[in-house]
């Protein structure tokens, strides 16, 4: 089936940094009295919008995280960014692809539209992604697993749901996309194959991708 617009995830798709801030958001958590693995942290945030952590805290112990947490976190994120972010390895070409064959492309990210940006910058992919392009959880209010953002990217795509494929890494993106009707491809390279089941097909190289959107 050709699609009439493909959705990426961005962190950890587009750009190589789960690891990044998945250590940071570890660490961070620890320091203030949660203790946090980094194992913990891809179980339970990765793809996940901020307010998941927020809401998981507040559920396990009761407690709220300091008013001024997002900024700091964000803040280290930033600046590790800067110093170590680089696009998935194989991601440019498909990128290229889409673009040559005249195929319609978006990404739709937990992430703030800082965080996106400021990734997109560093890593250059900020040359394929123009403002139209760039969807965030901020723009609906509800995070991934909720199929909100992703309907809210092809509606503003002016593409069908049914129309349309995404292309997800975590367990929350994919149940999103999912939920959304769309058809979903789910990357491996972070995440074990079984968690992304409900995945239509998994790849685990980028360099795959190009074939698999034929």
């Amino acid at each position: 089936m050709r699609y009439d617009l493909v959705i990426f995830d961005n962190d950890g798709v587009l750009v190589d940094s789960e690891p990044i801030s998945n250590r940071l958001l570890a660490a961070y958590l620890t320091e203030l009295g949660h203790p946090t693995s980094y194992e913990d942290s891809l179980r339970d945030y990765m793809g996940a919008a901020m307010h998941r952590i927020h809401d998981l805290i507040r559920e396990r112990t009761g407690q709220e995280l300091p008013a001024d947490f997002d900024e700091v976190f964000h803040g280290r994120v930033f600046a590790a960014f800067e110093r170590d972010l680089e696009p998935v390895p194989g991601v440019v070409g498909v990128l290229e692809k889409l673009a040559a064959d005249g195929v319609a492309y978006c990404v739709a990210s937990s992430g703030s539209h800082e965080r996106i940006r400021v990734g997109h910058r560093k890593t250059g992919l900020d040359r394929w992604f123009d403002e139209g392009r760039v969807f965030s959880a901020e723009d609906v209010g509800r995070g991934k697993p909720a199929p909100d953002l992703f309907l809210y990217a092809a509606e503003r795509m002016g593409v069908a749901p049914g129309r349309c494929l995404v292309v997800e890494d975590s367990p929350l993106g994919v149940a999103a996309a999912v939920a959304a009707g769309m058809d979903v491809l789910g990357f491996t390279a972070m995440t074990p194959a079984e968690k992304l089941a409900g995945a239509g097909r998994l790849f685990g190289d980028m360099s795959e991708l190009a074939d698999l959107l034929v």
